[in-house]
């Protein structure tokens, strides 16, 4: 059993696989580790996957990465204070587990829905040498993060998935946009896709990205 600071659910690699790869997933604002743990299924069984679990609870069985408030304009204002240990608590789990499994960063991926989406991002924004890809699902790029990214020498060669609903009436798909146009500007490999739905991940969605995730180990820069 693994020895995080947050709590988690796993399903490990199928025990023939001889480079296992990680896949850490986050769930989004109000849910909690089993929301996502529900996608294990669909995974390539190479992968461990481990799901994590918000660190601040909002009710029974529901939890966020940080608290948030809507202002009258529409704009968004977040509690930098939990986002900032939530995203230390996350870089913490995500090297404890990638040690505790052993598999090297470059057969890391850390991905989330939404909120999660959020902090997968952030995460590899700031401290890529912790993974080799992030999956962000109708997320959002944090103003207070992009001041903290890292240099174009330590992202180059680090990949992302990023996908988003055409009518998500939660978060708009013009913040994927955002940062598609913001990530163009970086070492990073992109992956955009569009999908008709809302803020939700359909089957169609859900087999572009596992198709995307079986195809990493196949790149270049990540030679086991």
């Amino acid at each position: 059993m693994l020895d995080l600071p947050l709590t988690f659910l796993q399903r490990p690699a199928a025990a023939s696989t001889p480079h296992p790869w990680l896949l850490v997933l986050m769930h989004g604002v109000g849910s909690n580790e089993q929301d996502l743990f529900g996608l294990a299924s669909h995974i390539p069984d190479h992968f461990h996957v481990v799901s994590l679990r918000a660190p601040f609870r909002m009710g029974p069985g529901s939890f966020a990465w940080f608290d948030f408030s809507i202002e009258p304009n529409g704009e968004r204002t977040i509690n930098e204070a939990q986002e900032s240990q939530s995203r230390a608590l996350v870089a913490q789990a995500v090297a404890a587990a990638s040690a505790q499994l052993h598999v090297a960063p470059e057969r890391v991926v850390v991905g989330g829905f939404s909120q999660g989406g959020i902090m997968a991002l952030s995460l590899l924004l700031t401290q890529p040498g912790l993974l080799h890809a992030a999956m962000v699902w109708h997320s959002r790029l944090l103003a207070q993060v992009v001041p903290l990214t890292a240099s174009a020498e330590a992202l180059h060669g680090r990949q992302l998935w990023l996908s988003h609903g055409t009518h998500d009436n939660v978060i708009p798909i013009a913040h994927a946009h955002a940062i598609a146009h913001h990530m163009a500007q970086l070492p990073v490999s992109v992956t955009f896709k569009e999908f008709p739905g809302a803020h939700e991940i359909r089957p169609a969605e859900l087999a572009a990205t596992v198709s995307w995730l079986q195809g990493l180990g196949s790149t270049p820069s990540a030679v086991l």
